[in-house]
């Protein structure tokens, strides 16, 4: 991580950004943005995770999460290892997946520059964490979030995006629970 983007409080919300690597477009696809879905609704039962809010864009994430017990940083080391791993394989290993060699080439690349990340490399390490550390930047950064898809052009409303918490906090059935802040 960046020295300016640590996690320094365990205890505190966050505002947390896993970017794929080379701005690739993987959750431009259903089954992949499908399988972070699975992995923070797990996060929030089984790894004392609080999520108030996320968006999964066609290249990045954006989440505002807490953590119950344990560590933050733990957990957003756990989750990017974990699905960073699933994700590649999911890529490779999809028949369907047009794309695969060359999300494959870009993933070789980005590792030659990271000696931490093997062969392949999925997220970027940084997580360009910033601590909420009053209400109004919790506010502040779930708008972020939720308008995240209008700015991009791709709705009309932050509730239209399905793959959003703007969902669950205009009222609508989200594709997945929040913690509601």
């Amino acid at each position: 991580m960046g020295e300016a983007y640590q996690i320094s409080d365990q205890e505190m919300p966050y505002f947390l950004t896993f970017q794929v690597v080379g701005w690739a477009d993987v959750f431009s696809r259903k089954v992949y943005r499908d399988f972070i879905l699975e992995n923070l609704t797990y996060s929030r039962k089984e790894k004392c995770l609080y999520l108030y809010g996320y968006v999964i864009m066609s290249n990045h994430i954006h989440l505002v999460v807490q953590v119950k017990e344990g560590k933050l940083s733990d957990w957003v080391r756990d989750f990017k290892k974990f699905t960073s791993k699933k994700l590649v394989k999911l890529v490779l290993d999809n028949p369907e997946e047009s794309r695969r060699e060359w999300l494959k080439m870009v993933f070789e690349y980005h590792a030659k520059f990271n000696k931490r990340s093997g062969d392949l490399q999925f997220w970027t390490h940084d997580n360009h964490a910033i601590e909420l550390y009053r209400p109004e930047m919790i506010e502040s950064r779930m708008k972020y979030i939720h308008d995240n898809p209008v700015r991009a052009g791709i709705v009309e409303n932050p509730e239209d995006y399905l793959h959003s918490s703007a969902r669950n906090y205009s009222g609508l059935k989200g594709l997945i629970d929040v913690d509601y802040w």
